[in-house]
């Protein structure tokens, strides 16, 4: 039996071959024990918890972590044996590759969690991770880029022809694609400017509608005649742009006009009526009344309040029942509106002249 163990094949005996699936063997098992105990255990008490850092912690050692030990158990193994140099090579170069990538996914995983999880304490959060995937794309395709250089100098490239090669092709791509990176920096503009956000109410020019998405090169709008409108980003941020969304509160004007036949007493108290009736109103404050000016068939009141809100269904209500309690008021109290009229005024002596002389 001894003889046996010693017998050599491919520069190792087969004892060296068993110790090595032997501590293969095990080290799996010790892994994958702790895999069904350990981390079971850890997300039950996680679950308990409000805080997301421990789901985050689990899910990195699950994704991350667990397939590094089995890495380990299995480099540990082939180490006990006496391998030859390209062999060897080959070993390092996986292990290089294995251990950058997995370093990568977990950075990149950290980096979109800690995002997320700040703006979720921010209001409006959900809308804010949306418009937030332009730029984790971004900075993903960076970390990784990063990550694939380190790995080619560390097996061996020579990565600084490979970079020169990148700056002349970098200048290339930028003359010829200016107007993607100039939608590209507006982007930007966008996300740490915010002038406006997913859910915003906009009139640019003569469109109008609420934002959508906000997207690396263009931001898309829902129109109020319900067809999607595909902006620029660099349109946007060159526009004159009134975001609704923003007003705290929202000015309104009207008049009316009641008719020459309206009595002195009458005009005196109709700015005191709608006063009272506009601060009647929920979400309304009055400004001023003031009987305006002499038209031409009617007397002009215009008054003005505000709106303590943004919302324009919430507005019009407002409206509708102020104009509501003007009309019932105004039949209550005999008050005629006005609308266009003329009265002719005849001459009765001139006209049996006239008779007169055609007879």
């Amino acid at each position: 039996m001894e003889n046996f163990l010693k017998q050599i094949y491919f520069g190792n005996s087969i004892e060296s071959y068993a110790i090595a699936i032997i501590t293969f063997i095990a080290g799996f098992l010790i892994v994958y024990i702790f895999k069904r105990i350990a981390i079971s255990r850890l997300e039950k008490w996680a679950a308990k918890t409000e805080t997301s850092l421990d789901d985050l912690l689990i899910k990195g050692i699950e994704k991350s972590v667990i397939p590094l030990l089995y890495y380990g158990t299995f480099y540990i193994a082939v180490q006990t044996l006496s391998l030859p140099v390209k062999a060897e090579n080959i070993l390092r170069i996986a292990s290089v590759i294995f251990l950058t990538f997995y370093f990568l996914r977990s950075l990149t995983t950290i980096l979109d969690h800690a995002f997320k999880a700040y703006l979720k304490r921010k209001e409006h959060g959900e809308e804010k991770i949306k418009q937030m995937r332009g730029i984790t794309t971004l900075l993903n395709v960076l970390i990784w880029g990063l990550g694939m250089m380190f790995l080619l100098d560390n097996l061996g490239f020579k990565i600084s022809t490979v970079i020169a090669g990148l700056g002349i092709g970098g200048i290339a791509i930028a003359l010829a694609a200016q107007a993607v990176l100039g939608d590209l920096f507006s982007y930007f503009v966008i996300f740490f400017d915010r002038p406006f956000e997913v859910g915003d109410f906009l009139v640019v020019g003569d469109k109008v509608g609420a934002v959508e998405y906000i997207g690396i090169k263009t931001t898309r709008i829902r129109a109020l005649g319900g067809e999607q409108l595909v902006f620029h980003n660099t349109d946007l941020t060159n526009s004159r742009i009134h975001n609704y969304k923003k007003m705290e509160q929202r000015r309104v004007v009207f008049q009316i006009g009641v008719t020459y036949q309206t009595t002195a007493d009458q005009i005196e108290e109709l700015p005191k009526i709608v006063k009272k009736i506009i601060e009647d109103q929920d979400d309304a404050k009055f400004d001023r009344g003031h009987f305006a000016s002499f038209g031409d068939f009617s007397l002009n009141f215009e008054f003005v309040y505000y709106v303590l809100g943004a919302d324009y269904t919430h507005y019009m209500d407002i409206q509708q029942a102020i104009n509501l309690s003007i009309y019932r008021i105004f039949e209550e109290k005999e008050i005629e509106f006005a609308y266009p009229t003329q009265t002719l005024f005849m001459n009765r002596a001139n006209n049996i002249e006239k008779e007169k002389l055609n007879k």
